[in-house]
């Protein structure tokens, strides 16, 4: 299961988990019905964002839902799950966003993809994904030539970036893709006039997913020497950090230009959680509202003097993960810009590990690196896993990919959430007073 936005069940009220359930289990079987059972390994968090959009610009009364039988992901329970033209449209995008993934590993050469036998073998399976993406797609009248043309100029791009290359000359690709992905949802729901603002919101959406994987990869990368967009353009985590909060800050209101049916959940993912990926990706893991502290950083910043928030929110936490294991600024320098180190380097804003962006003291570990399994292997652990639900009743399991330490299914939160504690007023959406988002 991959994707950018995870949104902590216990954020989520009764009906907008079982309303996000829905519409993951409608692409998982949507991908089963059309495409067989393999295909249902490319189920992902962001692909179901193309039926949550599709359904919440609808009309409840046209919401097409069915009864699903058990399933070992449910805990063997059934569940009401979306269909119809939205789902349909989320699996075609998600086979050939998972096509590139497969393509991507195997130009990385990662794990048994070095060798040829397989990465042939896998450079087949993407074919074949990119092939029943385009049939489903064009049952739906979406033309998937674009993203499969965005996949094929990816590689292109990369060779020819260096250092000073803007990220955003890198992210186009994604971003044309993803954006042709949601201005399609306002075709099949009858809204027409939604699709301009839909692709702005997706254009700044892929190139998110974009940034943040580059951010999370960058250890990884660096440890495999594989290509990484940070790396090859020198360009530092501050200044990825501000594209991801203009991004951020661009679809949001790009979405209030939008006319729902019903945006609570719409909102819930492309604002609330989406804001909780970046924070997640950069190791600001609190609940950080827009604006509040940003403004009084500014003011500090102004002033000459420390902000007693960091660089970024209010009780940033201790950074974890490979890309930080000692503890430094995010990128091995001091803080800076973009830093959590704040202006007083390693220690936060005041550089004696006193303040609410401080760093842990004293000498850590450095964290070890799992190599990553092949697609196969990958593939072969995640059958496992489902096998003995563990993907979704274990506490705690291994990335099947990526050999990460993951949360089962059912108790999926992101760690170090605080948001449960520190944001009580975000439960449904409906009632958020304290930031200025305008729900």
């Amino acid at each position: 299961m991959f994707g950018i936005v995870r949104p902590c069940t216990h954020r989520l009220t009764e009906g907008l988990k079982a309303e996000w359930m829905a519409h993951l289990c409608g692409l998982c079987l949507a991908l089963r019905n059309d495409h067989g059972q393999f295909a249902r390994v490319v189920t992902n968090y962001d692909g179901l964002i193309v039926s949550v959009l599709t359904d919440a610009q609808a009309h409840r009364a046209t919401a097409e839902r069915r009864t699903a039988g058990p399933c070992p992901l449910r805990g063997m329970r059934t569940a009401s799950v979306a269909r119809g033209e939205g789902a349909r449209l989320a699996a075609s995008v998600s086979l050939v966003l998972a096509s590139a993934k497969i393509r991507d590993h195997v130009t990385d050469r990662n794990g048994l993809l070095r060798r040829r036998p397989v990465a042939a073998a896998a450079r087949k399976i993407a074919a074949g994904w990119d092939r029943a993406g385009a049939r489903t797609g064009s049952t739906l009248g979406f033309d998937t030539a674009v993203l499969v043309d965005a996949v094929d100029r990816q590689p292109g791009i990369e060779r020819l970036a260096g250092p000073g290359t803007p990220l955003t000359v890198i992210t186009e690709p994604t971003e044309t893709a993803t954006a042709a992905a949601f201005a399609h949802t306002a075709v099949l729901a009858g809204r027409p006039g939604n699709a301009e603002p839909l692709a702005e919101a997706g254009r700044l959406f892929g190139r998110l997913a974009h940034l943040l994987d580059a951010v999370e990869d960058r250890a990884a990368d660096a440890a495999e020497g594989a290509w990484n967009p940070l790396t090859a353009t020198g360009t530092d985590l501050g200044r990825a950090r501000r594209l991801c909060d203009d991004a951020l800050h661009g679809i949001e209101l790009a979405l209030r230009d939008v006319d729902f049916a019903d945006a609570r959940l719409v909102h819930l993912l492309l604002v609330h959680e989406l804001r909780r990926s970046v924070d997640r990706a950069f190791g600001t893991t609190a609940c950080r509202h827009t604006g509040h502290e940003r403004a009084q950083n500014n003011d500090h910043a102004a002033s000459g003097q420390p902000s007693p928030y960091g660089s970024y929110g209010q009780g940033q936490q201790p950074l974890n993960g490979p890309q930080y294991p000692h503890g430094s600024g995010h990128d091995g320098h001091d803080g800076g810009a973009g830093g959590a180190g704040g202006a007083g380097g390693a220690g936060g804003s005041g550089g004696d590990g006193s303040s609410g962006g401080s760093f842990p003291q004293g000498p850590r570990e450095p964290y070890k690196l799992k190599k990553p399994r092949g697609f196969f292997a990958g593939c072969a652990a995640f059958i496992g896993l489902c096998c003995t639900c563990r993907l979704c009743c274990a506490d705690e399991y291994e990335g099947p990919w990526s050999r990460k330490n993951r949360k089962g299914f059912l108790n999926d939160c992101c760690d170090g959430c605080q948001c449960c504690e520190a944001c009580e007023c975000c439960e449904c959406c409906e009632c958020c007073e304290c930031c200025d988002c305008g729900c």
